[in-house]
């Protein structure tokens, strides 16, 4: 009998130190495997062009509600529109030892060499709303600016009565516009539709805008339809028709939603607008900004990934899909979204 106890208390030890070793053998792996950050105490640094037009204002603070949402701090850098402004940010940033970087170039191929400083260092970078060219991006966020091209030209086509069609759109270093073109140009080329000039703002200077639509307007060839880069530039094209010509209609698109838009689009001064979803555009671009500053794998979306060559590689695209508003669909895409409110909407 008490040999029997023996064997068995013999047993029991063998096996409780054959667990032990296990357990030392599986927590030395799990030591060596990469583990995501603490849900805390991240920092998400955000260069942007500028803070000055509705639509970014708009993206920041939902940016940043999200990003807080999720546990992380976000350091905000306004280029004010100045391209060394924002590769000196960039470095700050930089400096700073931030855990991820979001960045809206205000050129696609000025902060290069900023980006790949950031990424040498271990720093993923998202290129957003804008694609960042010949740099090592992790990711690019953005609302598919040939669609909303393509959306302009077949709304258009619908509204303008005349061939002549005019384009004034934000800045030529702004890679979207060359994407809008690209959309505008795939639906109108089997059309009679001809493009009699097309004008780039500098800096998104609406003055600039404003100026080139009074000189069309003063023309030989009088305009059948505008084409904006954005409402704010569709707001200064329609101040200018209304100086010089207040009692004829020429149709005026824009892009973004903006709250003038929607009002002018009530009034029969704009004929429609492109609205592009921000708010999920900016939450999900925190979303993917805290998963790479935790070293977590955001290859698994819900959203469509289609690479887009920048001259460096092929970069991982996720691609919203914009939608037009016009005066029959706006309380329904605008208002019953929460975009902007029917009391904003309808003031006037």
């Amino acid at each position: 009998m008490k040999k029997n106890k023996l064997t068995l208390i013999l047993f029991i030890l063998i096996l409780f130190s054959s667990c032990k070793k296990q357990e030392a053998v599986s927590a030395s792996r799990q030591s060596r495997q990469p583990s995501p950050l603490p849900q805390q105490n991240l920092t998400i640094g955000f260069s942007i062009d500028t803070l000055a037009i509705e639509r970014w204002q708009r993206d920041m603070d939902v940016f940043i509600n999200k990003a807080k949402e999720m546990g992380a701090d976000v350091i905000v850098q306004n280029a004010g529109n100045s391209i060394e402004e924002q590769n000196r940010q960039l470095m700050y940033l930089l400096e700073r030892n931030v855990n991820a970087v979001v960045v809206l170039p205000k050129d696609a191929g000025s902060i290069s060499e900023s980006v790949q400083k950031l990424r040498s260092k271990g720093i993923p970078v998202i290129s957003y709303d804008r694609l960042t060219l010949n740099a090592d991006v992790n990711l690019y966020l953005t609302i598919d600016s040939e669609k909303v091209g393509e959306q302009m030209a077949q709304e258009m086509l619908r509204r303008a009565k005349g061939e002549n069609w005019y384009c004034i759109l934000g800045p030529e270093e702004d890679y979207n516009m060359t994407l809008i073109m690209e959309g505008l140009d795939r639906i109108i080329r089997t059309t009679p539709v001809h493009i009699n000039h097309t004008f780039y703002t500098d800096g998104w200077n609406y003055d600039l805008s404003y100026q080139e639509m009074v000189r069309i307007l003063k023309g030989d060839t009088f305009p059948d339809a505008i084409i904006c880069g954005n409402d704010a530039v569709a707001a200064s094209v329609i101040q200018a028709i209304n100086r010089y010509y207040p009692d004829t209609h020429i149709p005026v698109c824009g892009q973004d939603a903006d709250i003038s838009a929607c009002q002018y689009i009530v009034q029969g001064k704009q004929e429609f607008t492109i609205y592009k979803p921000i708010i999920q555009l900016a939450e999900l671009a925190a979303e993917c900004a805290v998963h790479l500053a935790r070293h977590e794998d955001i290859s698994e979306t819900r959203f469509r990934i289609r690479p887009i060559n920048n001259g460096y590689s092929d970069i991982p695209t996720i691609w919203l899909e914009p939608s037009y508003v016009d005066k029959y669909n706006l309380d329904k895409v605008i208002i019953e979204s929460g975009f902007h409110s029917a009391a904003s909407v309808y003031k006037n």
